[in-house]
């Protein structure tokens, strides 16, 4: 149904530097090990596919090439290495290096991928770029960390296909990424892109404190005991369904209310919060029980760090700093709380709690940030829903002179239970959720009957 016209190398444009070269931090190590992070963003933009091959295919390329000029970093190779006890991986960009770009054509029905019903997960994956074979050299294991496809389905749309390892860099840093080359595209060149940038381009050297080389050495000492082998980049068959899920302003709203009707002293009730703990609350009693009804089930959210109080970096890590810079929260609730009538202000007032307590807090927001290692171990296993992306980033957002996107997929929703946010062009929020098909069923029913209890 789709076919692959070409898959190409992109260059950055001559005006960068020749090279770099850019150990991981304690906070790119954390995610050496977990699958590539993997997105579909479609635009409706109807064009035959002779405009696509002679005017937007060669405008990409370009684009992309001086996007790259100013994200070096994103050509750049993660060398992992073959002698772990001598060595620390590192990323490394010399001039030769470059980004794949797959350029395709689709006959899938571009109505129904794009819609918010329940779909087969599977089908997606057409529009995602395979993941560059993995080299060596006598000391690295040298592995592409991103990979792009353009996708045409002809007199209807366009889709980007994105598939990013994490520890590359975090939402922030990859949407920047994709706004500075739809930014570039849209005008032709890199001046407006630069005008509007000139004090906030990326900045790339890793955040410094007192506590980072202790950091670096145990994230490393824990992940290096690790087999590295990264994950395909199509998990098939996924065996799930995905779909999208409406939460209107005056649901929100109304949600809002409902907690502070319970709750009159609660405070930084935020959409984020509404909408996390409905979803949590309503995928709980959908799926059951998953063992004793008194034991814990687990919300994972991350916070950015950038520009913000922590007491880890003072000053705080620029905002224009590409990288991962986040902090990891978990909150704990038993399931029958949850699952209770007043399941739904419990978890708001539990995820209120762990905001103002660990993030809010200047002098417990990222205290400890070993603990994320401690607790990825100490809670595998457990039943947890954790969310992908942030409102906050929206890839919707990048108009490659196509207008804002109509969709976002993340198809890293289909490991385990997750969640992803994001926000429509008439202020609503976009909840992504992929289930099994029984499951998402059950979902379904339960998120709309709970709209209008």
């Amino acid at each position: 149904m789709t076919t692959v016209i070409e898959t190409c190398r992109i260059l950055p444009s001559q005006g960068g530097a020749a090279e770099l070269f850019l150990p991981l931090s304690f906070f790119d190590m954390y995610w050496l090990h977990f699958n590539h992070t993997r997105r579909l963003i479609f635009y409706s933009h109807p064009c035959s596919e002779s405009e696509f091959s002679n005017t937007i295919v060669p405008n990409l390329k370009h684009s992309l090439s001086l996007a790259l000029k100013h994200y070096l970093l994103v050509a750049a190779n993660l060398l992992y290495p073959l002698h772990t006890d001598v060595s620390k991986p590192v990323f490394r960009y010399v001039s030769g290096d470059s980004v794949s770009l797959t350029i395709a054509v689709s006959g899938l029905d571009f109505e129904e991928l794009v819609a918010d019903h329940a779909r087969e997960s599977d089908q997606f994956y057409d529009l995602l770029p395979r993941t560059p074979a993995m080299s060596e050299d006598e000391n690295y294991k040298i592995i592409p960390p991103i990979s792009l496809q353009v996708t045409l389905f002809p007199g209807r749309g366009i889709c980007l296909g994105l598939s990013n390892h994490h520890s590359l860099g975090d939402g922030r840093s990859i949407i920047g990424f994709i706004k500075a080359w739809a930014v570039i595209n849209k005008f032709g060149n890199d001046e407006e892109f630069v005008s509007r940038n000139r004090e906030s381009l990326p900045v790339f050297d890793r955040p410094n404190s007192k506590d980072s080389s202790r950091l670096d050495g145990i994230f490393w000492d824990v992940m290096k005991k690790i087999p590295f082998q990264p994950a395909a980049t199509h998990p098939l068959p996924t065996n799930r369904v995905r779909a999208s899920f409406i939460l209107r302003q005056s649901h929100i709203k109304m949600l809002k209310n409902r907690i502070l009707s319970a709750r009159p002293n609660i405070d930084r009730v935020s959409t984020f919060v509404v909408a996390a703990a409905y979803v949590w609350t309503t995928l709980a009693k959908s799926l059951g029980l998953a063992g004793d009804e008194y034991e814990d089930v687990l919300f994972y959210f991350v916070a950015d760090s950038t520009g913000r109080q922590n007491a880890l970096f003072d000053p705080p890590v620029a905002v224009n700093y590409f990288g991962n810079c986040l902090g990891s929260e978990r909150v704990r609730v038993e399931h029958r709380k949850l699952a209770a009538e007043d399941g739904f202000v419990a978890a708001a007032e539990a995820i209120v709690d762990e905001i103002k307590t660990k993030i809010y807090n200047s002098n417990e927001f990222l205290k400890n940030p070993e603990n994320m290692l401690t607790e990825t171990s100490k809670y595998k296993g457990m039943r947890s829903l954790v969310v992908t992306g942030s409102p906050k980033f929206d890839y919707a957002e990048a108009d490659f002179g196509w207008g804002e996107a109509q969709k976002v997929e993340v198809l890293s929703l289909d490991e385990g239970y997750r969640m992803s946010m994001s926000n429509s062009g008439n202020g609503n929020l976009v909840i992504g959720m992929s289930l099994i098909k029984e499951e998402m069923e059950a979902f379904a029913s339960m998120f709309a009957t709970g709209l209008y209890m």
